[in-house]
């Protein structure tokens, strides 16, 4: 009985929800079903920008990292400004050294966000 208990503890991380799709395009799509006590903390984010229509964000990398690695959760607020939070749902388990890290970027329509729209960046910063 106690193996099991051991066995299920151990596999429940890996049934959270998270499906990975193709659309039309064969880009890959995350949606990320999280639950309150398994959502993943805010990525550290070394410098993030808008232009030419995409949101641009620099991570940390080990060589693998790219945006699918990653959900993005919008929340509309009040004030008009819609708010973008960047979560890694993926560990980047390679091995290279990449001391700049990597840009990962997500056009504004890929994100449903309409041209103009005031965003809030909620991701840390570092240096």
């Amino acid at each position: 009985m106690i193996r099991v208990l051991i066995a299920a503890a151990l596999c429940a991380p890996l049934l959270s929800g998270c499906v990975i799709y193709a659309n039309e395009g064969g880009e890959r799509d995350v949606v990320v079903n999280w639950s309150d006590h398994a959502k993943p903390a805010l990525e550290a984010v070394r410098s993030a920008r808008i232009a030419d229509g995409r949101l641009i964000a620099r991570v940390d990398s080990n060589g693998c990292t790219d945006a699918t690695h990653f959900a993005v959760d919008l929340t509309p607020v009040d004030d008009g400004v819609t708010n973008i939070a960047l979560r890694r749902n993926a560990e980047d388990l390679c091995k290279a050294l990449v001391p700049d890290g990597v840009e990962v970027s997500w056009s504004m329509e890929e994100l449903g966000i309409a041209s103009g729209t005031p965003t809030r960046l909620l991701n840390p910063t570092k240096l």
